[in-house]
């Protein structure tokens, strides 16, 4: 017997809510915010022959194209939320755009280090306090682009508690992040991240004659960017490469199996993230039950919210006695 069963709340993915709207916006003010404060820094750093300024201005170009890409894949998820060929919505238009962003960002760790190495070799004098200026000024830019998608990012989930009389033995809350949206804020901090690096290396240059320290901080700067590139394209690629079955809600759903009445084993389970916290399930089951339906399957594990779209397929066991007890997964 097979069923495939969506959840009311199913139609949830499909939907360009609010939050993404917000979201959009966000990402759309600090883009031109980003834009305008890179071609400042750029240039003044020629001007002044700043290497930690230069590597902040290309870096915030990076961030741009990145930040870019973000508002683009909300428009792009809000423009085809209504396309059927999307089978499980637009979400991961938007996961798509978060991983890019974090291969940019390995990128842009790639030509600081380029950068700060070759200044390393060549020396050159620099105007440290017209290019602190600029630094402070770029660092303003990057706090105030961070406080405006913090505020575009109070959509996110934090879970639900799941108040249907069905106790666990835990509760079921699950953060779940918006990652294109945190791919855009993670550029911001890097952003950030430099600036003050900078702010750094020309004052130790300024007041105590370290040249070195701006190509160093830049490295530093680098090392830093490298990593939060890697924890972002390990979340998306978890999501894009559907690596979900070690998720607490996989567990959740093998409790939800292990309550029913005995001679019921799940032979085959698959989970995947289809939406910003909203999961498919497809379960294959073995039963003796003749009354067992995928109906009350799915009013069991209805306690999961986070469980949008259930496929049910059920196998009959016509040799098994009622007493007859399985030796589940």
């Amino acid at each position: 017997m097979n069923a495939h069963l969506d959840l009311s709340r199913w139609a949830q993915t499909h939907e360009y809510g609010a939050g993404n709207a917000r979201a959009e916006t966000g990402t759309r003010w600090v883009l031109w915010l980003t834009l305008t404060t890179m071609v400042v820094e750029i240039a003044a750093g020629w001007w002044f022959n700043s290497m930690a300024l230069l590597a902040d201005g290309w870096h915030m170009s990076s961030h741009a194209l990145a930040i870019g890409l973000a508002s683009l894949a909300y428009a792009a998820a809000r423009k085809y939320a209504e396309d059927p060929s999307f089978a499980f919505g637009t979400w991961k238009i938007e996961v798509l755009a978060g991983y890019t962003s974090a291969l940019c960002l390995l990128g842009v760790a790639a030509l600081m280090v380029w950068g700060a190495v070759e200044r390393l070799i060549e020396p050159a004098p620099i105007a440290y306090g017209e290019a602190m200026l600029v630094a402070v000024l770029g660092l303003a830019v990057n706090l105030g682009s961070a406080a405006i998608l913090l505020r575009a990012g109070g959509h996110d989930h934090h879970g639900h508690d799941h108040g249907h009389g069905h106790d666990h033995g835990h509760d079921h809350h699950h953060g779940h992040d918006d990652l294109n949206l945190k791919a855009a804020y993670i550029h911001v901090l890097t952003d950030a991240l430099t600036s003050v690096l900078a702010i750094a290396a020309l004052a130790g240059g300024w007041f105590w004659g370290w040249n070195w320290l701006d190509p160093a901080c830049a490295m530093v700067g680098a090392v830093l960017v490298a990593l939060w590139a890697k924890n972002l394209l390990r979340d998306t690629s978890r999501v894009l490469l559907d690596r979900e079955m070690d998720h607490p809600v996989v567990e959740e759903i093998r409790e939800v199996i292990g309550e029913l009445p005995p001679g019921t084993q799940i032979t085959d389970l698959h989970v995947w993230r289809v939406g910003n916290g909203a999961y498919a399930c497809a379960i294959s089951l073995l039963t003796h039950d003749s009354a067992l339906t995928p109906l009350a399957i799915r009013q069991a594990l209805a306690i999961h919210e986070e469980i949008a779209h259930v496929t049910v397929e059920i196998h009959r066991c016509d040799e098994c006695s009622p007493g007859t007890a399985f030796s589940g997964q």
